[in-house]
């Protein structure tokens, strides 16, 4: 083959690469929120890895097309130690390394750009030495001090790139909603590049959040397993909430992901699991986080300062061995329970040692996360008392999203009346959903 037949050939490559990148065929980028919703495949039958093609990231898809929608702008990125590509390169220095993107600064949502902090606490303001750019912390900020910042910050456009749990309390999607609100009132344009939802996107479950228990565990009403990927709640956010929030819609892109169908765990998307945070080690823990996460608002362990966090729940009052026989009594679908002692080397329960159960994942087909996390509250509860509750219960209702769930708890209602109590929010929220998914 002649060198002029490679160049040739490696030039309609690339073009092609673009044209299905950017949209010819396929958009890359869906403004707004006019996309149509595709069915759903349906789940894999068995909890075997499934023989998939390698996912793209939306990051991939944007590195595919030469950085397109990034030109002529000075970025800002909302990224962590998650954010990297295929080669697990941090994609902060990918986009530095880029020729045709100007990087401008970086910015830290919980636990900062490196990852280095523990739960409730960022990194300060600092200047990345691989790369030069200023590393601004915005975790938790919001109206006028994050509108502050990016201007600051001297960007002319955002991008967030940051692996989610598919949890409403796994903060980073309220970063992406405070600055979806911030852009919006800044005409500041917001580019999100998805990633998967590692615990599947087939469905919503749980309760939908009170309005009222709004925190930065829950800004908007949307599911406690709300079953969407970053970019579809982007859109969901923007149509949804920001009109009113920020007076008018941001003027957002996605970059959609290319190989990724709703029924896929992240062990089948063939792409390797980086904590996002680090109480956050595996794609299991994700799973099972969105119901033992409630616990965060109970006087027990969740395991933190373990190898099982989330994984692994207890009390130094409560017999691990009868609490494990009567979850496992109850029937939880796809997991199984054992008593287990252990001791945590982080506080509130730092060398203190505990008897518990591990909730262990036996088929995620049919494991419900939410279904077995409100079980574990009943049936602790019975055994704990009224000592069961974290100070007055506000820290357990802003995390159900619910006032209602936990004067049930305290007069013995099992998941099934629990379920009862979310069920028309839940309705709603799904049908409202359904209109912003992207696959």
């Amino acid at each position: 083959m002649t060198r002029i037949s490679r160049r040739a050939l490696a030039t309609r490559a690339s073009k092609l690469a673009l044209q299905a990148a950017v949209g010819v065929g396929g958009a890359m980028a869906t403004r707004g929120a006019t996309a149509t919703a595709h069915a759903a495949p349906p789940a894999p039958t068995s909890c075997q890895k499934q023989a998939t093609a390698p996912v793209k990231t939306g990051f991939e898809k944007l590195r595919d097309a030469n950085y397109a929608p990034l030109k002529g702008h000075k970025v800002g990125v909302i990224a962590n130690v998650a954010s990297v590509d295929a080669a697990l390169r941090s994609i902060v220095d990918c986009l530095h390394d880029a020729p045709s993107v100007q990087l401008h600064a970086v910015f830290g949502p919980e636990h900062g750009f490196r990852g280095s902090m523990r739960e409730g606490f960022s990194e300060p303001e600092t200047q990345d030495p691989q790369t030069g750019c200023t590393v601004y912390d915005i975790y938790a900020k919001s109206g006028d001090a994050l509108k502050s910042i990016l201007k600051k910050s001297g960007i002319t456009l955002l991008m967030f790139d940051v692996q989610d749990t598919g949890s409403r309390f796994y903060t980073y999607i309220w970063t992406l909603f405070d600055c979806m609100a911030a852009c919006a009132q800044l005409g500041l344009p917001l580019l999100v590049l998805d990633r998967p939802n590692p615990i599947s996107g087939t469905d919503a479950s749980g309760p939908v959040l009170d309005p009222a228990l709004s925190s930065f565990v829950g800004r908007a009403p949307i599911a406690l397993r709300h079953g969407m990927t970053v970019a579809e709640l982007a859109r969901l956010f923007n149509a949804a909430f920001m009109p009113a929030l920020a007076g008018k819609a941001a003027t957002l892109d996605v970059v959609r992901m290319e190989g990724w169908q709703r029924s896929m765990f992240f062990e089948d998307t063939g792409l390797t699991w980086c904590p996002p945070s680090p109480n956050m080690p595996s794609a299991l823990t994700a799973l099972v986080y969105p119901g033992t996460c409630l616990f965060e608002g109970t006087s027990f362990s969740v395991g933190r300062g373990t190898t099982m966090p989330f994984l692994y729940l207890g009390s130094a009052g409560v017999d691990g061995r009868i609490w494990a026989e009567q979850a496992a009594a109850a029937g939880c679908a796809g997991a199984a329970f054992r008593d287990v002692w252990f001791t945590p080397q982080v506080d509130p329960f730092k060398n203190t040692l505990l008897h518990g159960l591990h909730c262990a994942v036996m088929d995620r087909t049919v494991f419900d996360p939410v279904a077995t996390g409100m079980t574990l509250l009943s049936t602790g509860r019975r055994l704990a008392g009224p000592a069961f509750w974290r100070g007055n219960g506000k820290t357990f209702d802003q995390l159900c999203g619910s006032r209602k769930i936990r004067p049930l708890l305290d007069h013995g209602a099992d998941a099934t009346a629990l379920a009862a109590t979310w069920q028309a929010d839940l309705d709603r929220f799904r049908a409202l959903r359904h209109t912003h998914l992207l696959y």
